[in-house]
């Protein structure tokens, strides 16, 4: 007898065990968030499966564990060759459950930390509380705050008192030349900040900080690399506005032309951050700083656009939403930077880079050559630091060519 589940699965008999009045529901919520008919199925089979096995063990739903599921997958390979989602799969059955109330969140002990690892965690939460700087700022420190503690003082006892200048030299030399430029002068930032942060503590006397050497670099040695202005016109057209992700694609690309964003501050852009009536947007900046910037009307169609025919169903309130299960916001403003890629793959434009602040760049080289003045850039751009904008003077060939010295004895 064929026993049917939220009217899209079909199973030979109906399911047993524990969790069985828990199987549709889940399917639901699996086809909610965008999962595929075929996907949804074996899921259901999978979910099914498990819980005739836990009848079988006599395991009681409230004692289910994600200990559990291992056990369970290595008795089924015996019998039905695995697949590569059946981990996945469970574990989203669990985390159904548990959001349920159906099964309690489990106790995991925790690892216990070495003295280096709680000194880092300690500077974190400094970083975090005290100085109240952004995660991604704090993310980008602490590996090399973790790495000089392990390689001063191991797994043993972390005694920043007896840290020395000789040692944080030392420590740079070896490790800077390993590094891009960008990386190592972060590494050289993020130990300064640490050897402050040491001092402030009262372990260490002396200014430890001032012993970090500077890595060498001339001040903006490059020209910025932006996309011209017809490759932008080029990369617009080529995107297939007839499909969800063409609409999704087209308004981010605009958002990135015309605005200058970030590509965190398009990826992380909500439903409320668009003052619709006022033809307004809010973008959230570095440091959580808020901006309200005017929103082009070619912009706020491409949205528009997007919003009512290609935005999956979600009570997600980002703006734009990945394209495949789960539906969900983008995890991080790497998806902007993976957008971008594919774009100028797709098409072959012969762009400077493959990355999202190439438009950045184009704006302000574009608004330049229109007479905007560099702090009307910054401005546009939301510069904290004026001196960050100079360098598209850079890209201002004409008023660079009336500062060229004639060459001597009048030879071309």
């Amino acid at each position: 007898m064929r026993y049917i589940i939220n009217s899209q699965v079909v199973l030979s008999r109906a399911p047993d065990g524990p969790l069985v009045a828990h199987i549709g529901p889940f399917a639901q919520s699996q086809s909610v968030q965008g999962y595929a008919r075929h996907s949804i199925r074996q899921q259901v089979r999978l979910a099914a499966g498990f819980s005739h096995w836990l009848q079988q063990q006599r395991v009681a739903l409230r004692h289910v564990r994600s200990d559990h599921l291992s056990r369970y997958l290595c008795d089924r390979a015996r019998r039905v060759r695995p697949c590569s989602c059946d981990v996945a799969t469970l574990r989203h059955l669990l985390d159904f459950l548990r959001r349920e109330g159906v099964i309690g969140t489990e106790k995991i002990a925790a690892r216990r930390l070495t003295p280096a690892e709680r000194c880092v965690q300690e500077y974190a939460q400094y970083l975090r509380d005290a100085r109240a700087l952004a995660r991604t700022t704090i993310i980008n420190y602490v590996p090399f705050i973790r790495g000089f503690l392990a390689d001063r003082f191991g797994t043993g006892p972390v005694k920043l008192a007896c840290l020395k200048a000789v040692g944080v030299v030392r420590f740079v030399q070896r490790q800077a030349p390993r590094l891009h430029l960008k990386r190592a002068k972060l590494l050289t930032t993020a130990l300064r900040s640490f050897l402050r942060y040491a001092r402030y503590r009262g372990e260490v006397a002396l200014d430890l900080a001032a012993a970090v050497p500077i890595v060498a670099n001339w001040s903006m040695p490059s020209i910025p690399r932006a996309i011209g202005t017809d490759q932008v016109r080029q990369l617009l057209r080529s995107i297939d506005r007839r499909n969800a992700i063409g609409r999704r694609d087209y308004a981010i690309l605009l958002l990135l032309a015309r605005l200058g964003l970030r590509s965190g501050e398009v990826a992380f852009l909500e439903l409320e951050d668009i003052d619709w009536d006022a033809g307004q947007l809010s973008v959230r900046g570095k440091r959580d700083q808020r901006t309200t910037l005017p929103l082009p009307a070619d912009v706020g169609a491409a949205i528009a656009a997007y919003l009512r025919d290609g935005r999956p169903r979600s009570t997600n309130r980002r703006v734009f939403l990945r394209s495949k299960a789960p539906i969900r916001g983008f995890l991080s403003q790497c998806a902007i930077g993976s957008i971008i890629r594919h774009a100028l793959h797709r098409t072959g434009i012969p762009a400077p880079t493959t990355g999202a602040h190439q438009f950045r760049h184009a704006l302000a080289t574009q608004m330049l050559r229109h007479g905007a003045s560099l702090a009307e850039i910054g401005e546009v751009l939301r510069h904290r630091n004026p001196q960050t904008t100079t360098i598209y003077a850079k890209v201002d060939l004409a008023a660079l060519r009336t500062l060229a010295l004639p060459w001597p004895r009048g030879v071309r």
